[in-house]
Order: structure tokens, then C-alpha cells, then sequence
């Protein structure tokens, strides 16, 4: 554990019950939440490679004057 944290779980531990489950439960939430969002991106890397390597294919036959782009 960091000393950012042990500082934090010491000030945290001097509060009333209440807000020590308050505080925890925050803490959880956005850990879970994080590892939710981690999940979810290493299963979508193949499909955002996909969308990447389109992209730049289609990138690759624009002409490469910026003033010249379709829809001007």
C-alpha cells in the first residue's frame, strides 16, 4: 500500500462508523468501476484496431491539402 493511501485510511479510520461505510463504499464503487472500464476495453482492442486501421485507410486516399477536404 502507498503512503497516500495508508494516510488516507488513517484519517478515514478516526471517523464515525457511518462515514467510514460511506467513504468505503465510495472507494469500492469507483474501484469496481475502473476494473469494469478495464474489462470492457481489452475486449473491445481487436475491434477499436479494426476501426483504426480503416480509418487510416481512408485517411490515406484524402488529398493532403487540409483545404481541400470533401464537404467544404
Amino acid at each position: 500500500m502507498n503512503a497516500l493511501l495508508e494516510k488516507a485510511i488513517r484519517k478515514i479510520s478516526r471517523l464515525p462508523e457511518q462515514d467510514q461505510e460511506a467513504l468505503a463504499s465510495l472507494i469500492l464503487a469507483e474501484v469496481e468501476a475502473e476494473e469494469g472500464w478495464n474489462r470492457r476495453f481489452a475486449a473491445s482492442e481487436d475491434q477499436l484496431g479494426e476501426i483504426v486501421r480503416r480509418a487510416r485507410g481512408e485517411a490515406d486516399t484524402l488529398p493532403h491539402d487540409p483545404s481541400n477536404r470533401p464537404g467544404k
